[in-house]
Order: structure tokens, then C-alpha cells, then sequence
């Protein structure tokens, strides 16, 4: 009681001093809690004085842009006459006034970052070895610059995915043939060689020389808008063709070992370490534990995308599920992993009382050290750069001003490489940064971060003293419950209360910061990713602190697997047992339809107005608690507007016909004069070709389909129908239906398919009704009307997919008609004749990619057609399109075109019969 008696008293006394500073500030005309004796400003004001780097950053930027988007236009000489007037108007304002020096100075670094990204060098186009890669067999001798182990997709219906080695060789001399000799010259570039076969001759090493008769290609390029392009992304590797071969007949030159460069050792550090982690999964010591706390081979492969940035091996199920959560980002390597690294080392090492330079020493070199053995990929590279660019200026910079410090790492990347800016990873980094630092930072100080502050030491009875009365009363608050809670907890009653507190403020801070950066990152999501993460922040929220234990214990599982396996089964197991809590939690709510929302890419000027509104915001909350307030509202605002959907880019009036180019396959477009929307097939890989097995993660649905109709800013689909079970023009239709969730699927007749049977299930699941059509039925859609042609309703196949199970369908607008025969045989062609359903025609997409199988002289004269659609891909193996059919086409005076040869191509057909092409390629 005695003791009660003479902490209220020292309370009161406190508080009365706190009233007292409260009357001195009050006196002196401000109750501003950042004027308070030791409190120290709350919000600083964002001014250009305070965060130059960060208006130079954003000039700079802005110069890079101008450049981007310039085309032809480069006025150099007028640039060069702007730069030096530019240059002696901001050092004459800096000797005279330094207050108009601002105006010369951005525009200065806006004309320096418009110079820099005209001179810096384009990518290695490889010229000298494409010009190789034309199918015929040469040999090829190089020396080896990574070596990988891929997964091997198959079919549904087949055994279990298995793995082959691929391997990244740096060409050295290339077979060069002509009708009188072979010889060898010398060749820069770059080969990726899929090696067939259940294992290698030899052990492959960086650095290794080899030779080898290949058959050089070069992956298939989609001329359509919008679509992802394999060949640019092994470009920006330093791939320029691809191969497939035996691994039996690969030689290595034993006595010639390169010793690799820097890269080669890193990529070979990454290989070490992940085929380490696997041989602890397939050890005993795992084997004996439960299966809760047993490590797979898939929790394996999340760890090493995690630990070591190694995706080879992350399964396309747990992927997609971390992708519809928007938390795919925690589980592999990337920027933000170095970030976050960077940030806790340094943490660390204040909490410790390290010095500030060696504790800003000793995080830059333990975070280099971790990104290099990444791989050292490029986001990993700009990442650390950014990061340590970031730490150097805010040991430097006395005022600790995070724009600052953040603009200095900004421009530090984008000087050294100006098209960083338009990369994902760069504005993603900055981004969430800036949403962040930015904005939810001051968006805490102005409510409830000073409350967990204040939470502190609260046996320091003194620091009430400098404190805003509210605080010091909330203070007081706080050991009035610690005395209540003693009678329970005893001495750690005052301890219990305040940690309360401060772990739910903390748990507080962090919804804000996601909240925040989940409506910032909006904009890079839907431009770059279609997606609009509906859970993300749930799932954000609820692993995030298990990724931050399961980060550490990974590390020690590694570790210790190193030295014993029996020794890493005790944090294996911890390990496991996190990692199955998280996948559980994700696959639980990625399960959910709603939580994988695909929307198209915000128009230009929604990118244009957002980044200036919230670079607006972050000076706007730091101005005063009522427009931190606003600041609250508008951001909100901000991501519906971006969200918003935008009208559907149709031509009213014309019933619209676009052949997609999706190289050896078959995928068109039909939308009505009304907007309504229709796909016939979704194109896909060709059995298992070359370009299957080299790019497993690769989805001509999602990366070619589904981003030609995300361009036009389609969100949902009528119908999609698919003629027949083949991969070429069924392999994409699975990420359709998930993206654009159809009102009905048409099909033809149920073949013997594991993955056809799997695609029905899938639509039904999405709630996509299943409609089969046989040869007399009609539909009606959007003012078209639909026949259908084959196939007959007394034709059934109980084996595999043939050609001529093709569903073929006749779409009427007025006197204008439209043929879709799909890979319709000369069988099929014949049944329709007889039936009398073919008629002149004005567009023939021809059957079977121009095969000599299809399209028969007497189909062809019966339908007529004024202009031909060929769909097929370059250099295909099969010879199609076939030389007589189409001479057949050109005797007959039809013009004819080819999404080999034009890229997508769309035809608009009026009412009156006439039609017209527009050839959209890029």
C-alpha cells in the first residue's frame, strides 16, 4: 500500500511536470507534440532541400522515359546545345541564388537521364549465331557456364514428372557447311542444350569443354500484342539459339578445362548448395521422421528458391498457389529478400550497440556475400546496390532522411542502367519503399506509433518529462494495470502490460505498412502480373512472421546438414513443420475462386497519374494530421481507380476475326458487332517439342492467349469452344479458363484423354457449363449466328484424339460468313459434302495448318472463300503450310495469309459481305 501510495505520488508529480512543459510550449505558441522538450520531431516535412537525391531520382527518370518513348526523334545537337545552357544556368543560380537553382538543376538531370539511356548498349542481339541456327546439323564446340536440372512435364494420364540436365554453353567455334567444305570459325554466343536421356555419360562441370553435332534453333517469337517472349527473356541471359541432344553423345574435351568465369563459379555455388539440401531430404535421417516434420522434395525446392534463388525445382501447384495469394514474392529469392536481409542484419547490429560504420560495414558485406551465392541475378544485383546505396547515405546524411537516402540508391541503379526503369523488379522495389517509408511510416506517427514508444521503460519515471501529456498519460495508464495484473503475474505485471501493448501496436504497425503496400502495389501487379491479389494481405499477414522464423531455421538446416544429416534432422524438423503450416494456409485460401482475380494491364495514364498522386501523398502526410488524414482516404481512391475496368477495344458494327499467332497451333479470336466475345482453341506445345522440354514454366495460354486479350483490356470471355483434344490446340485452354472464366465451353465428342478429361473437370469446378455440339445444331450469339458442321452426331471415338474429331463451325453475320474448320481431315471434309453443308464462304481459317490432308479440291471449291487464314508456326517440322494447297489457294484467286509470315492478323467482316485485314503483328 505504502509502496502504491509513492508511486501515485510520483506519477502525479510527473504528470504535473509534463503539464507544466505542455504551459511552457503553450506560451510559446505551439502545442505541436514535435515541439516538446526531447521529443524530437514526429513527421519531418518532406521539402527539396531535405531529399534532393530523391527530385534528381525522379528527374532522371523522367529523362528516361522522354527517351523510351522518343522513336526515331533523337535531336542530338539540339540536346547537346540544352544540356550547356542548362548546365551554366544552374552554376551561375548556385554562386548567385541558390533558391532558383532548383528549376535548371532537374532539368538538368532530366536531359542527363534522357543522354544516358540513349548510349547505353543494347543487348547482344547474337547475330553471328542465330545466322547458324537453321535447323541443319553442325558441330559446335564451347565450354560450359552453368549446368541444370530441369523437370520433364508430361501428360496427365502419364507416369510421374521426371528430371533431365540442361546445360548453358558459351559457343567457341561453330560447323560452318557449304556445298564444297566444312569448316570450323569462331562464334560468340550463347546455347542452352537439353540433354535427352535418363543420365549422363560423365559429370558435367563449369568450365568444361565440349563438342557436339547440334541442331541449332531459335525459339519461336509471338507476333502479338502484349505476349511474353521466351526468346528475349534467354536474350537478357546470353542465350541465343536452343538444342536438344542425347546426353550419351555429348564429348567433353577432358584436357581442356576452362576456369570458368565469375558467373560460371556463382551458378555452380547455387547448383552445390541446393543438390546438398536435396541429399539431406533423401537421407535416412529424414526418412525416419513423421511425415509433419518430414521434408519432400517439394518443400526442398521451396527452400532452395528461398535460400539460394534455384526455381529449377519449385512445383508448378505450390507456385501457382503462392501467385493467386500475392505472396510468391516470400518464398524465392529476389530483391526484396535482400531488402529484408539488409534490414534485419542492421537492425541487429544496433541492437547490439555495433557503431554505426561498422554495423553499416558489416551488412553490406554479409548481404554481398548471400547475393552472390543467389546467382547474382540482376533484381539481386540492383537490390543490393540499392540497399547498400541506401545504408551509405543514411550513414551519411545526418538527418536520416529515408526519401533521401532511397532517392541516392534510385539513382545510383539507373545511372549505371537506365532500362532498369522499366523492369518489374526495379519499380516494385521502389514502389513498396516509397509506400513504406513514404507513407505508412507517417501514417503510424501521426496515430499510434508514439503510443508504442511510449510503451517502453516504463520504470523510467524521468522520461515522462519530455513526453506529450497524452503520453505521459498513457504512460500512467500502463503501471496502474501492471499494479493491477501484480497480484497475478507478481513482479512482471507492470513488464506484462506494456509488452501487451507494444506487440499489438507493433502487430498494428504491421497491417498498416500492409495495407499500405499492398494498395501501392496494385498498379505493378495488374501491369506486369494480370492479377489483382484479393487474400494477398491475409496471406501476407499470416506468413510473413512464419517466413521470418523459417528463413533462419532453413539456413540452419543447411548448415547442419553439411556437417551430419542426423545432426539437421532437429531443425529440419522445424523447419518442416513451418513450411507445412504455410503451404496449408495458402493452398487453403488460393483455393478460393476469388482469390485469383486476372485483370488487365491499367491504361498507360492510370501508371502516369498514380506514381505523381502517391509521390504527392508522401508530401502531403508529413504536412499536418488532417492531411494525413485525407492521405488515409485517397489512397484507397487511388487503387479503385486503377482497378476500375475499362471498356472492352471492339469495333462496333463489324463481326470481328482475329487468327492469334501462337506458332504451330491454332487459337482465333471471334467478338461481335455487340462486344460479345468468343476464343476457338488456345494454341500449346506440339506433342513434346524441343521448346517444351527447354521451357517447362512456359504457357502459350497465359504468356501468349491470355495477354493478346489482356491488351484488350478483357476481363471475362462469352464462350470458348475447342474443336479437339490435341495439345496444339488445347494446351493453352486450361489458363484460359481460369483467367477469363467463361459463361460456356463447346466441345465435340469425349476422346480417351487424361488431360482432356482433366480440362472438363477444371471448367467445372470454375462453374463453366459444358456444351457438346454435333453436326445440324445452331446457336445464337451476340447477333452471329452459329452452325455447326462436324462433327456428325452419329461419329463417336472411344481412343485418342484424331484430327477429325474437330468440332467445325460456321458463324453467319448478314451476307458475310466465317468457316473455322480446325484440323478437319479429307473423312471429315467428305461427311460434311455429303450432308450438303458447305457453302461459299468469305473467311476460311484452312484445316490442319495448310496440311495436304485437309482442304481437299472439293471442299475447297465448295466453300470459296474469299481470303484465307492459315495458322501455323515458322520452321515447323511438319512442312506446313504444303506447297499444293497452296497453289490450290492461288489458283482460285483467294488471298491468303499466314501468322508465320504476318503475325496475328484480324478481319473485320461487314453485314454486306465485305471484309478487310488489318495486320497487327509487332
Amino acid at each position: 500500500m505504502i509502496a502504491s501510495t509513492s508511486t501515485n505520488w510520483a506519477i502525479g508529480q510527473n504528470l504535473q511536470l509534463s503539464y507544466g512543459a505542455f504551459l511552457k510550449s503553450f506560451l510559446k505558441g505551439s502545442t505541436d507534440p514535435s515541439h516538446w522538450p526531447g521529443a524530437g520531431p514526429v513527421v519531418e516535412p518532406l521539402r527539396f532541400r531535405r531529399a534532393p537525391l530523391m527530385a534528381a531520382a525522379l528527374a532522371f527518370g523522367g529523362g528516361d522515359g522522354m527517351a523510351h518513348h522518343a522513336g526515331a526523334w533523337r535531336p542530338v545537337v539540339m540536346l547537346l546545345a540544352w544540356t550547356l545552357i542548362l548546365t551554366a544556368l544552374a552554376l551561375y543560380a548556385a554562386r548567385t541564388e541558390t533558391r532558383i537553382a532548383v528549376l535548371p538543376a532537374l532539368s538538368l538531370w532530366l536531359t542527363v537521364g534522357f543522354w544516358s539511356a540513349e548510349i547505353q548498349p543494347a543487348p547482344s542481339p547474337q547475330a553471328e549465331l542465330v545466322h547458324y541456327a537453321d535447323g541443319l546439323q553442325r558441330m559446335v564446340r564451347g565450354h560450359i557456364v552453368r549446368v541444370r536440372e530441369l523437370p520433364v512435364q508430361v501428360a496427365d494420364d502419364e507416369k510421374e514428372p521426371g528430371s533431365h540436365l540442361a546445360i548453358d554453353l558459351a559457343v567457341d567455334e561453330v560447323e560452318e557447311i557449304t556445298p564444297d567444305l566444312s569448316r570450323m570459325v569462331p562464334v560468340n554466343g550463347g546455347i542452352r542444350i537439353n540433354l535427352a536421356g535418363d543420365s549422363t555419360p560423365i559429370t558435367l562441370r563449369c568450365g568444361d569443354a565440349v563438342e557436339a553435332t547440334l541442331r541449332l534453333r531459335t525459339p519461336e517469337r509471338y507476333r502479338d500484342p502484349g505476349a511474353w517472349q521466351y526468346v528475349d527473356y534467354l536474350a537478357a541471359q546470353g542465350i541465343g539459339a536452343t538444342s536438344t541432344l542425347p546426353a550419351a553423345r555429348l564429348l567433353t574435351t577432358t584436357h581442356d578445362h576452362h576456369a570458368g568465369t565469375i558467373r560460371c563459379r556463382l551458378y555452380a555455388a547455387q547448383r552445390w548448395a541446393s543438390v546438398r539440401l536435396m541429399a539431406y531430404v533423401d537421407s535416412h535421417a529424414n526418412a525416419h521422421l513423421p511425415k509433419t516434420l518430414r521434408l519432400s522434395a517439394d518443400d526442398a525446392g521451396m527452400l532452395n528458391a528461398m535460400l539460394f534463388g534455384d526455381r529449377d525445382r519449385l512445383s508448378h501447384t505450390l507456385r501457382l498457389g503462392f501467385e493467386r495469394t500475392g505472396s510468391f514474392h516470400l518464398f524465392v529469392v529476389s530483391g526484396m529478400h535482400v531488402a529484408l536481409l539488409a534490414g534485419a542484419l542492421f537492425y541487429l547490429c544496433r541492437r547490439l550497440r555495433v557503431p554505426q560504420v561498422a554495423a553499416t560495414s558489416s551488412t553490406i558485406v554479409i548481404t554481398a556475400l548471400y547475393a552472390l551465392l543467389t546467382g547474382f541475378g540482376a533484381p539481386v544485383q540492383r537490390a543490393l546496390l540499392m540497399s547498400s546505396i541506401f545504408l551509405i547515405a543514411r550513414l551519411l546524411n545526418r538527418d536520416r532522411n529515408v526519401m533521401n537516402s532511397l532517392g541516392a540508391a534510385a539513382l545510383a541503379v539507373l545511372v549505371l542502367s537506365p532500362s532498369a526503369l522499366f523492369e518489374a523488379s526495379f519499380q516494385m522495389t521502389f514502389l513498396v519503399i516509397v509506400a513504406i517509408g513514404g507513407i505508412a511510416i507517417p501514417l503510424g506517427e501521426w496515430s499510434f506509433l508514439p503510443y508504442a514508444r511510449a510503451a517502453r521503460n516504463l520504470d523510467h519515471l524521468w522520461l515522462d518529462l519530455g513526453m506529450h501529456p497524452r503520453l505521459a498519460e498513457f504512460r500512467i495508464r500502463l503501471r496502474i494495470w501492471g499494479e493491477h495484473l501484480e497480484p497475478l503475474l507478481g513482479g512482471v505485471g507492470l513488464c506484462a502490460s506494456a509488452a501487451l501493448v507494444r506487440c499489438s501496436l507493433w502487430l498494428l504497425e504491421l497491417l498498416l505498412i500492409g495495407v499500405v503496400a499492398e494498395m501501392v502495389m496494385v498498379l505493378p501487379m495488374a501491369t506486369y502480373f494480370h492479377r489483382a491479389t484479393i487474400f494477398a494481405l491475409p496471406a501476407n499477414v499470416l506468413s510473413i512472421p512464419l517466413v521470418a522464423v523459417l528463413a533462419p531455421m532453413g539456413v540452419m538446416t543447411f548448415l547442419a546438414s553439411l556437417i551430419n544429416p542426423w545432426l539437421a534432422a532437429i531443425p529440419a524438423s522445424m523447419t518442416a513443420l513451418l513450411l507445412h503450416s504455410i503451404t496449408g494456409v495458402i493452398g487453403h485460401i488460393s483455393r478460393l475462386h476469388a482469390s485469383d482475380w486476372r485483370i488487365p494491364g491499367p491504361s498507360p495514364w492510370v501508371f502516369a497519374l498514380a506514381v505523381p498522386c502517391w509521390l504527392t501523398l508522401c508530401w502531403l502526410v508529413r504536412r499536418s494530421q488532417t492531411l494525413a488524414t485525407l492521405t488515409g482516404a485517397l489512397l484507397p481512391l487511388i487503387a479503385v481507380v486503377v482497378l476500375w475496368p475499362e471498356p472492352v477495344i471492339f469495333t462496333p458494327h463489324d463481326l470481328e476475326v482475329t487468327a492469334i499467332d501462337v506458332g504451330q497451333g491454332d487459337s482465333l479470336l471471334l467478338v461481335s458487332p455487340e462486344g460479345r466475345t468468343m476464343l476457338v482453341d488456345a494454341g500449346g506445345p506440339v506433342g513434346r517439342g524441343e521448346n517444351a522440354a527447354l521451357n517447362t514454366k512456359f504457357d502459350v495460354g497465359e504468356d501468349v492467349v491470355s495477354s493478346y486479350l489482356w491488351s484488350r483490356r478483357m476481363r471475362r470471355l462469352d464462350v470458348v469452344a475447342l474443336t479437339h483434344a490435341h495439345s496444339d490446340h488445347m494446351g493453352g485452354m486450361a489458363a484460359v479458363l481460369r483467367n477469363f472464366r467463361p459463361h460456356e465451353l463447346w466441345v465435340g465428342v469425349d476422346p480417351d484423354s487424361g488431360a482432356y478429361a482433366s480440362l472438363l473437370n477444371e471448367a467445372r469446378d470454375l462453374g463453366i457449363a459444358i456444351v457438346h455440339l454435333h453436326a445440324g445444331d445452331t446457336r445464337m450469339f451476340g447477333g452471329i449466328g452459329f452452325s455447326v458442321l462436324a462433327p456428325a452426331p452419329a461419329y463417336r471415338n472411344p481412343g485418342a484424339p484424331v484430327n477429325d474429331d474437330s468440332l467445325v463451325l460456321r458463324a453467319d453475320y448478314g451476307q458475310a460468313s466465317v468457316l473455322l474448320e480446325g484440323d478437319a481431315e479429307a473423312p471429315s471434309e467428305r461427311a460434311m459434302l455429303v450432308a450438303g453443308e458447305v457453302h461459299p464462304v468469305t473467311l476460311l481459317k484452312v484445316g490442319h495448318h495448310g496440311s495436304r490432308t485437309s482442304t481437299t479440291p472439293e471442299f475447297f471449291a465448295a466453300a470459296h472463300p474469299q481470303i484465307a487464314v492459315i495458322s501455323v508456326g515458322k520452321g515447323n517440322t511438319f512442312g506446313h503450310p504444303r506447297p499444293e494447297v497452296i497453289e490450290r489457294l492461288a489458283q482460285a484467286h483467294t488471298r491468303v495469309y499466314r501468322t508465320d509470315r504476318f503475325g496475328l492478323t484480324q478481319f473485320l467482316l461487314t453485314s454486306d459481305g465485305g471484309i478487310r485485314e488489318i495486320e497487327s503483328g509487332p
